[in-house]
């Protein structure tokens, strides 16, 4: 092979990984944050480098704890064009869907298991202009989505049990992740798959590699001394 051909490949090789990088998305979650500056911490995420913002709404029923409602999901959607990535972490959320939208929510993302119609969430929430998104529990096998995954444009894997953050990945979550890849790539899905827990530079290259192509992180971004360096090396290290 000529040192052009040689050269030729090496760039389309190149290109690839940039490829790889670039699609995949980083969506530092709130939850972490410091509550008594949410405003300045959704800025933190645009001039850091985050793709969307990651918003946990828990009720204290369907997991333990409360955060924060549509109020302030409308306040900080004046701050920035970031997609908000809304996750209802709630018994009864077709209840909140519309409120919720309106408030600004990109991508709602509930719990099919809280729910009698699934389907009918999915399109209440696609009917008012969002994208629908569904989770899986660490519990929940990647199966009972089976039905539902032509219709959905976000799962989301969550590799922690929810709740609180700064919790250590469980890497078993990560099949599920496999799983959810060969069956988008078989059935041509447009779903994107989201991986949420125990995320840092380390552990969101494994779930790239399985398949993740939206990485949710907490701890590691609000707790680091240097976020955008955080998020660099995430990119760096998915395209070496």
């Amino acid at each position: 092979m000529s040192h052009g051909k040689e050269f030729e490949k090496f760039l389309f090789f190149v290109y690839l990984l940039c490829m790889m990088r670039n699609s995949v998305l980083i969506a530092p979650s709130l939850l972490s944050a410091d509550f008594s500056r949410m405003g300045e911490e959704v800025r933190r995420i645009q001039s850091c480098g985050g793709d969307w913002v990651h918003l946990d709404v828990m009720d204290g029923q369907y997991v333990p704890s409360i955060s924060f409602g549509q109020k302030l999901v409308a306040d900080l959607r004046k701050l920035t064009p970031l997609p908000f990535d809304v996750h209802l972490m709630t018994n009864n959320p077709e209840a909140h869907v519309r409120s919720f939208v309106e408030a600004g929510a990109d991508y709602l993302t509930f719990h099919p298991e809280t729910v009698r119609h699934a389907h009918r969430v999915t399109e209440q929430i696609r009917s008012l202009g969002a994208k629908a998104g569904v989770s899986l529990l660490p519990a929940t096998p990647a199966f009972f989505l089976q039905e539902l995954l032509p219709f959905v444009d976000l799962v989301l894997v969550m590799t922690v049990n929810p709740g609180f953050g700064g919790q250590k990945m469980i890497p078993q979550c990560l099949e599920k992740v496999r799983i959810l890849a060969d069956v988008k790539k078989e059935k041509n899905f447009g779903y994107r798959i989201a991986v949420d827990g125990g995320m840092n530079r380390f552990t969101a290259v494994d779930a790239v590699s399985a398949g993740a192509e939206v990485v949710v992180m907490g701890t590691a971004f609000f707790e680091s001394a240097d976020p955008a360096a955080e998020i660099d090396s995430i990119r760096g290290a998915i395209i070496v």
